[in-house]
């Protein structure tokens, strides 16, 4: 069974075609620069649609990456009409994602009318936290009124990274606790007990936790009561400030890539060095609480950009927790590139993996469990 996935952003589609259930590649690619005005640009996602789909043929389903699902969905699910007005609900939570993979979904299905269209949210897997850690301790009638609550992202990848850990150790998907870090632009930590999301570090939007490249995560929130009071800045302008100034970019001054930020620390730039540190020790704390959270922790999980491929940052994150039993292999950690590996030592109670994530392949996989009964 073919089944396309397709993630859209405002001027992109990601896409690759599978063969289910093998879950193999039959092609992939990225349409850029999309309603952009040049020579070369694609003039709509419907046009770059009709593209892809130019020379592939029996797709009996698309599956749509979509960021925001709020507390409708606990898994991946057929869209229908009831199924996109709650995407556009969640909009204003994730505008810089919903209203790009509404388009998306739109296009799809224009260009292919007959064939299901399944939605798989980043949000869905972390439906299993429990109330006492997706409250925030405001009024509750804003959480009945508004549902002003954690909600938690990347749910995908850290989904996929779990069930992956526990094949790769040969237990079940629910014999484990796993503490997962995916570590990109965009950064996330999730507890992970006996294969159910207990708890994550975003919250009601992507911006809540550790610090990322370009969101400051975790803050007092008075910070903005004061630029917003003393200062004369506009909510818009904060907004901006918190979600793309801040981060590895707005503390470094450099770039929100960390390589570019390693280079500066490594020629003695004080502020780079200093913005690492920060990044390092942040995640270090969510690893910790989460520890203490799970009670009793099996394996940590590196994934994402980052998490896959710099492994001093990875030692880094990690130095100091030998006496809870978190051990690295430095040989293997700093070989590891972009591949599954084990890098904890054989003598550490707690394993450490890097596994890369493959969100279009799960999101293939459901897709392909949903098409099944059809």
């Amino acid at each position: 069974m073919k089944i396309l996935v397709v993630n859209c952003g405002s001027s992109s589609i990601k896409y690759q075609l599978f063969e289910m259930p093998e879950e193999k590649v039959l092609a992939k690619g990225m349409l850029e620069k999309i309603g952009e005005k040049t020579a070369d640009a694609i003039h709509d996602h419907h046009e770059g649609m009709r593209r892809i789909l130019k020379d592939m043929h029996d797709i009996k389903a698309v599956g749509h990456r979509v960021v925001h699902g709020g507390e409708y969905f606990k898994e991946s699910s057929i869209i229908d009409e009831k199924v996109l007005k709650i995407i556009e609900d969640y909009a204003d939570l994730a505008p810089l994602h919903n209203p790009h993979n509404l388009t998306g979904i739109k296009a799809a299905s224009q260009a292919l009318p007959n064939v299901p269209q399944v939605a798989s949210f980043d949000t869905a897997f972390h439906q299993t936290i429990p109330s006492y850690a997706y409250l925030y301790a405001i009024p509750y009638e804003l959480y009945e009124k508004y549902r002003i609550r954690r909600y938690g992202f990347h749910g995908t990848s850290h989904r996929y990274v779990a069930r992956r850990a526990a094949e790769l150790e040969n237990k079940g998907k629910y014999d484990l606790n796993i503490i997962t870090c995916h570590l990109g632009n965009g950064c996330s930590i999730t507890a992970v007990k006996k294969g159910k999301s207990i708890d994550t570090s975003m919250g009601l939007t992507p911006l809540e936790g550790v610090v990322m490249g370009t969101r400051s995560g975790d803050i007092d929130p008075a910070i903005i009561f004061y630029l917003a009071e003393r200062r004369g800045m506009k909510i818009k302008e904060i907004n901006n400030l918190l979600n793309k100034k801040s981060g590895l970019l707005g503390f470094s001054g450099i770039s929100n890539d960390v390589r570019e930020v390693r280079k500066a620390a490594n020629k003695g730039n004080k502020r780079a060095e200093l913005a690492l540190d920060i990044f390092c020790y942040r995640i270090k704390k969510y690893i910790g609480a989460y520890m203490a959270a799970l009670g009793h922790v099996d394996t940590i999980v590196f994934t994402g950009g980052i998490g896959e491929n710099a492994d001093r940052l990875r030692r880094e994150i990690l130095e100091g927790l030998e006496e809870l039993g978190i051990k690295l292999d430095k040989q293997i950690n700093d070989k590891t590139h972009q591949c599954e590996a084990l890098i904890s030592s054989p003598d550490s109670r707690i394993k450490v993996w890097v596994i890369p994530t493959d969100e279009e392949a799960r999101i293939a996989h459901d897709a392909y469990l949903l098409m099944e009964p059809l």
